[in-house]
């Protein structure tokens, strides 16, 4: 394959993803409705970017004309999502999925990778969360994250190889920023109020770090049909409860910022009960695959970021909060 379109190419992970994409060799397009802008993503002469809906059929059918694999990362993204119009979150998470799958096949796409969620899983006492494990949908987003993967195995076929992927709360830096996200939102606290709070703290949530999870969409374009055809596969590394996670971050960023200590932690009730142990076994084992980054090197990322004045109000700037970007903009 040497020709790969990206959707929410332009997004939080997107913009870690194109270039590892270019830096393979890979000519890109990048297919974004562009409500964040473009200006995460490098200029390239093997990258082109489209602005596009994914709803817009005959857009994305011209935009898939050539290309050999798709990984679709386009939604309206992450749990809070159901504070927008469910419409919206239907259309974009749902009705067009399917759409575009036939539209990729049509036009001789030889591999599709969905990306999905672990957040499919809801809440489990599981001590292992499997790919097999029945899924439990809490919100808009995980519910229709996981009724698009049946769709999709719909049309698997030898000359159309269908992968999902079901990658935990991703963290990190990157030219995009999100601090709508567990990790990100502790560490902003932490390094500018000096303060974390943790909402509820019990819960167990699958973290993984934004380079180790883009450089494995990179390899699901390489590896043979034979290992990935049909198949789903959990991506996370570490999973620890809420208040473990303040725990880490407090230390880390208490060792980049020492004039910042003592960072406090506060707990306060939550109602988002989501919580569970993902298991990543089946991705190790099969295509041997698995993290090289922790917990602890996203937050050292997200401080040496904020020393080198990369964040502008990071804690009142809503550009860094889908939702509310969203929101703003109106969206329909």
């Amino acid at each position: 394959m040497k020709k790969v379109l990206v959707t929410g190419g332009a997004g939080y992970k997107g913009c870690v993803l194109v270039p590892k994409l270019l830096e393979a060799g890979y000519e890109v397009v990048v297919y974004d409705l562009m409500l964040f802008g473009s200006a995460g993503l490098p200029e390239h002469p093997r990258l082109k970017v489209v602005k596009g809906d994914i709803r817009d059929l005959a857009a994305y059918s011209a935009a898939v004309a050539g290309v050999d694999g798709v990984i679709h990362m386009a939604c309206i993204s992450n749990d809070p999502s159901f504070e927008l119009d469910e419409g919206l979150s239907r259309t974009i998470n749902f009705d067009c999925f399917e759409p575009l799958v036939v539209a990729s096949k049509k036009a001789g796409v030889k591999r599709f990778i969905y990306v999905s969620s672990s957040s499919v899983y809801g809440v489990s006492e599981a001590p292992e969360v499997t790919e097999d494990h029945p899924l439990v949908p809490l919100t808009l987003y995980n519910k229709y994250k996981g009724l698009c993967e049946p769709l999709l195995f719909k049309h698997q076929s030898p000359e159309f190889v269908c992968v999902t992927l079901r990658p935990a709360t991703v963290c990190g830096y990157s030219p995009r920023m999100r601090f709508d996200l567990t990790i990100n939102i502790l560490t902003n606290h932490a390094v500018n109020r000096g303060l974390i709070t943790v909402f509820g703290g019990t819960q167990k949530r699958p973290n993984i770090h934004v380079d180790d999870v883009t450089e494995l969409y990179v390899k699901m374009l390489e590896y043979p049909a034979a290992l990935v055809a049909g198949e789903t596969f959990n991506v996370g590394y570490e999973n620890f409860t809420v208040s473990r996670l303040a725990e880490f971050v407090k230390t880390v960023v208490e060792q980049e910022f020492p004039e910042k200590a003592p960072i406090r932690i506060t707990t306060t009730p939550s109602n988002d009960n989501r919580s569970y142990h993902v298991s990543s076994k089946k991705i190790f084992e099969k295509l041997g695959w698995k993290p090289r980054r922790s917990i602890e090197d996203a937050v050292r990322g997200l401080c040496q970021a904020f020393k080198q004045g990369k964040f502008k109000d990071s804690m009142g700037d809503e550009s860094f909060v889908n939702v509310k970007v969203i929101k703003k903009l109106g969206l329909k």
